[in-house]
């Protein structure tokens, strides 16, 4: 195994703390939602923050599967949407997430697999199978 980037950042003050990266791009306060006790502030949270860090390395994933199958699609235009659900059962709490995959100009075939092709290669995706539920959705061009 050969380690290509490695991303460090430190978390200061639980879910309404502080996370910063090493190098300063990712600089940001955080607030617990209502819903889940907290004061509802302007900050970001843990489950934002991962949705983002997976719905980019999906859409990452998604371009390399298309390159390797030689699909041109519009790489400016493709969007990964994710919802990162903190949720509780009697066992405890757990995360779930769905990602809605928008590819332009694919028939359905297509874009079903270069999802679930994305699916099986995201790095993300790697880390959370069979840890959490993962629903997949391709969002296509209404005609």
């Amino acid at each position: 195994m050969k380690t290509l980037y490695e991303g460090i950042s430190t978390a200061t003050g639980g879910r309404k703390g502080h996370v910063k990266s090493d190098n300063g791009p990712v600089d940001l306060s955080l607030s617990v939602p209502k819903s889940m006790g907290g004061d509802g502030g302007d900050g970001a949270n843990p489950e934002q923050l991962f949705g983002c860090a997976y719905a980019a390395c999906f859409g990452g994933a998604v371009q390399s599967v298309a390159a390797a199958e030689d699909i041109d699609i519009d790489e400016d235009n493709l969007s990964v949407k994710a919802t990162i659900g903190f949720c509780k059962d009697k066992e405890g709490f757990f995360l779930e997430a769905t990602l809605d995959v928008y590819i332009p100009n694919v028939d359905t075939e297509t874009g079903e697999m270069l999802v679930n092709k994305a699916h099986e290669v995201c790095p993300f995706s790697k880390a959370t199978r069979d840890n959490i539920t993962v629903n997949l959705n391709l969002l296509i061009d209404e005609d």
